[in-house]
């Protein structure tokens, strides 16, 4: 009966939306939620989840659109962030790239075109790509792939009149492609290639607009190029950052709605000396490290949690796993999350769903609490672990309504 109870309240929520939420929003969050509940191990995590079945949802700025919502839609398309949206993301985010006349665009990479959009199939763009396809050598008895099929293509070989001519796709490649067309294959089986029939592309200036009208708060990554910099000779990475604010400024975003980030603790410190108002928002995607990163030995953490706060940086970011490690077969913060709250320093993570069925250990993501990883239902332990013991403001996802349905289950 409790597994026939979370289904009819996902289908309740998908046909009627939310009647609690916010005038207009309609918020519903999918049948994901209830099915990563009923699948997780029983107690009172799974009992308080369940408890929320009914409950009306909201939008929340705890729940962040990872690239949208990029599990089933094209990442940063327009249909992506309006998903997202749809399921209570109260934050989306604009990887932000450059094209060849210097128009800021919505990319997770500088140069993924060739596996996130349709380029390779319009023949006069694709001849512009930096590397051009170049088809998998296969072993002519046992079709064994020898070298992969390769292509390169980012978003400053294009003009912003020619990027605006792709279409986008689910992020993946087929290494063993002899064409093209077979290239673009790849599409994960965990993921679905249902709503690729439109990816609109959208510049950052139109993000900025589309996020407005979707009444969302907005996290641009300053992408870090894959060209030289200053690119074209006098195009530097300060006018880069400086550009990015720019365009909020000009479309008159309050500083309060933005939280701009990057990977490299110069452009935070750049936004923190020249646009204030923006830096104190400014988020540190926190990857780096001395040799091998480990969340519990502190000889291996650069910068430190102290470092950052001395230079001014007020939220930090880094991967999941990075804030958690695992004690008596239990999942609990590391040793790491623990200094970065001692510091009072602020924390987001990323990216919840982008690991399949989480079946054998959970991945990249999971990787200091693989031993303790089973099943599906496993998220929600990560997510209140994250929320309730390390205490961060947001998470990003590739299925936001997951969160969603977390922090409206838990008041976020």
């Amino acid at each position: 009966m409790r597994c026939k109870t979370l289904i009819i309240a996902a289908l309740a929520c998908l046909l009627a939306g939310a009647s609690g939420a916010m005038a207009g929003e309609n918020i519903q969050v999918g049948p994901r939620p209830y099915y990563l509940v009923e699948n997780m191990d029983d107690g009172p995590l799974k009992e308080s989840l369940e408890m929320c079945a009914d409950k009306p949802l909201k939008r929340t700025a705890f729940s962040i659109g990872h690239r949208g919502a990029p599990m089933q839609f094209p990442e940063h398309t327009r249909e992506s962030y309006e998903a997202a949206a749809r399921m209570g993301a109260g934050v989306l985010e604009c990887d932000v790239a450059f094209t060849k006349d210097r128009v800021l665009v919505c990319r997770h990479s500088q140069c993924d075109l060739a596996t996130t959009t349709d380029i390779l199939s319009i023949p006069e763009l694709a001849a512009k790509c930096s590397k051009p396809f170049t088809p998998a050598r296969l072993d002519p008895a046992t079709g064994k792939v020898l070298e992969p099929a390769t292509a390169l293509c980012c978003t400053s070989d294009l003009t912003v009149e020619e990027f605006k001519r792709l279409k986008g796709k689910m992020d993946a490649s087929n290494p063993a492609a002899t064409t093209p067309e077979e290239f673009l294959g790849g599409t994960p089986s965990w993921r679905t290639d249902l709503y690729t029939a439109t990816g609109t592309l959208v510049t950052h200036k139109e993000s900025i607009e589309l996020f407005k009208k979707l009444g969302v708060k907005m996290t641009p990554e300053l992408k870090t190029p894959s060209v030289d910099m200053p690119f074209d000779g006098d195009y530097t990475q300060e006018k880069y950052a400086r550009q990015m604010i720019d365009e909020y400024k000009q479309a008159g975003v309050d500083p309060s709605m933005v939280y701009a980030q990057s990977f490299r603790l110069d452009d935070v410190l750049y936004w923190l000396k020249s646009e204030p108002a923006f830096g104190e928002q400014a988020v540190f995607l926190d990857e780096d490290g001395v040799g091998e990163f480990h969340q519990d030995k502190p000889a291996t953490w650069s910068p430190t949690p102290a470092e950052l706060k001395a230079k001014g940086v007020r939220i930090v970011a880094p991967a999941l796993w990075m804030l958690v490690t695992v004690k008596d077969g239990k999942i609990v913060p590391s040793a790491y999350a623990e200094a970065i709250k001692a510091e009072g320093l602020k924390i987001i993570t990323w990216s919840l769903e982008r690991s399949g069925l989480l079946t054998d250990g959970g991945g990249w993501y999971y990787q200091s609490i693989k031993d303790v990883v089973r099943k599906p239902g496993d998220t929600y332990t990560l997510v209140d672990v994250l929320a309730q013991q390390v205490g961060v403001i947001g998470i990003f996802s590739d299925w936001p309504g997951t969160v969603t349905y977390y922090a409206n289950c838990k008041g976020l």
